[in-house]
């Protein structure tokens, strides 16, 4: 059965080399992550394809025009990679938000000329979240597409009270929380229920704290109004990736909470520990049918081109 990664990351080099020639310097060192590298990652771990994003911090640095630039070099770059290599890859459309002008010129670029798979969004961007009526349009715009869209958690501005705890530790799940939350509260879910939505790292805390998610309704009648399905109906109808999450106590909230038919396997390469060889995600404590399903029937709903191009 082959096994799909539904949550890998590239670093183009020319993004590193334009980030150097304008002078900026992300938060955290970024890893080599070129699709060479990968590409025996894959192979060493018998992965047949992957979905594939730019990695954190992305292209927002205070400054619409390179965020504009950078994107569409990326999307370049990815498009190249998917054209290469179609059974292979699938990409992800990177967009300048906060710049919603540049990001619906970006999501029509990346479709309509490259091709590509779907969009990566982040968390937050410049601190406003998903959800957020400023982003409205390009939500509008993904649901008349009925768009595949891979939300990422990303640094939130505000600063950590724990400064000396890295951000992947809690923040970044914290930050997932935060936006699907916003995501649901706001009615953006109730509006485009043709959106495919996948959550990295099985969602982050939402999972576990869903009933008490939940429970905000039912103290405050504004915001069933927004959610009139209901919170856990909601996260029910998204898809969860096991990147940097592939253990049995994560694995199982989820599987409570929306099934196992939307959990799909992820690494979070080039950020996950993997074993040296052989099976990538070994402790999810699934049977061989239900492993097989994980590992690449589920991808189908959000990226069919992989699952008939690795079928066939």
């Amino acid at each position: 059965m082959p096994r799909i990664d539904a949550h890998g990351h590239l670093i183009p080099e020319a993004y590193r080399a334009e980030l150097a020639k304008r002078g900026v310097e992300p938060d955290y060192p970024l890893p080599p992550a070129t699709p060479e590298i990968f590409g025996e990652v894959m192979d060493r771990h018998g992965i047949d394809a992957a979905v594939v994003s730019l990695s954190p911090p992305g292209v927002w640095f205070d400054d619409i025009g390179l965020a504009r630039d950078l994107s569409r070099l990326v999307n370049e770059e990815t498009a190249a990679l998917v054209r290469e290599q179609p059974a292979r890859f699938a990409g992800l459309i990177t967009v300048p938000l906060p710049d919603v002008e540049g990001a619906l010129a970006e999501i029509a670029h990346g479709f309509d000329e490259l091709g590509l798979d779907g969009v990566a969004l982040s968390t937050n961007h410049a601190g406003t979240y998903l959800g957020d009526p400023e982003f409205d349009p390009v939500f509008d715009e993904l649901e008349r597409r009925g768009a595949y869209v891979f939300v990422h958690p990303i640094q939130p501005t505000t600063p950590s009270p724990m400064p000396a705890t890295p951000v992947w530790v809690q923040e970044f799940p914290f930050d997932t929380t935060r936006a699907v939350t916003n995501l649901i509260y706001s009615g953006t879910l109730e509006r485009c229920p043709s959106i495919r939505m996948q959550l990295a790292h099985l969602g982050g805390a939402a999972p576990f704290l869903a009933h008490r998610i939940a429970e905000w309704a039912g103290r405050d009648p504004s915001r069933a109004e927004a959610a009139p399905a209901g919170a856990l109906e909601y996260l029910r109808r998204l898809y969860y990736d096991t990147g940097l999450s592939n253990n049995r106590v994560a694995l199982a909230a989820v599987r409570e909470l929306a099934g196992l038919d939307h959990i799909v396997f992820g690494t979070d390469w080039p950020y996950a520990v993997l074993p040296e060889g052989g099976d990538p995600a070994p402790d999810l404590g699934l049977s061989p049918t239900e492993r097989a399903t994980v590992d690449a029937t589920n991808v189908a709903a959000l990226v069919p081109r992989l699952s008939d191009a690795l079928a066939g």
